[in-house]
């Protein structure tokens, strides 16, 4: 690999990981935030949301820069794709940390709650699975990769565990339906967290592998 090349991709794997544990960080905020109904907490993930827009564009430049100037090939250009699509995931992550807080926020006007979920646990496996991906990437070891494909669905039975507590709470107490809803969306937003990151560790396998494993079971 080109000298230089070899820099400015070790600079931009250093930047995606620094914005990677800038979102792992920004998810287990708006999990607190909707733990313990912490309004300016949630208000400040919204407000920092832009932040993490600015720097997921900042990323996807410089891989566009480096596939201009250098064309890489094999490996070289597997990274740099797969970064491009590990940013995106990152970013829609940050964008779903907004929404869990905005829930919070909406569900506040309505405080105290006729109805509330704890989402503690669905939110530590999701954490821990955030983690898993992103050592994944650093050390490039797809054992861990897979165990977060693995993990993906006790996510999705949480999620659908919710969905089932929420419509009998909404035959139990019909005049707060919308409340309620709002609340069930939270575990929606925490589910989709979890198939970005399963995104995330599906581009590790590949950038290994180099082989395409989504939509494969395993």
């Amino acid at each position: 690999m080109n000298t230089y090349l070899q820099k400015e991709v070790d600079k931009i794997k250093k930047e995606i990981l620094s914005l990677g544990a800038l979102i792992e960080e920004r998810f287990k905020e708006s999990a607190r935030a909707v733990k313990t109904n912490n309004i300016e907490l949630a208000r400040f993930i919204i407000e920092k949301d832009v932040e993490i827009d600015t720097r997921e564009i900042e990323i996807e430049e410089e891989c566009l820069k480096l596939l201009a100037l250098y064309q890489p090939v094999a490996i070289d250009l597997r990274f740099i794709v797969a970064i491009i699509k590990i940013n995106n995931d990152l970013e829609r992550i940050g964008d779903l940390c907004a929404n869990i807080s905005q829930r919070l926020l909406t569900a506040s006007d309505n405080f105290p709650l006729s109805y509330n979920y704890d989402y503690t646990f669905m939110s530590e496996k999701t954490a821990k699975m955030f983690k898993m991906s992103l050592d994944s990437l650093v050390t490039l070891d797809i054992d861990t990769a897979y165990q977060v494909l693995v993990m993906d669905e006790d996510i999705n039975h949480m999620r659908n565990e919710a969905f089932g507590k929420m419509k009998s709470a909404i035959k139990k107490d019909p005049e707060n339906v919308g409340n309620i809803i709002n609340i069930y969306l939270i575990s929606r937003h925490i589910e989709r967290v979890g198939d970005h990151i399963t995104n995330i560790a599906e581009e590790v396998i590949h950038l290994v592998e180099g082989e395409i494993i989504r939509h494969k079971k395993l």
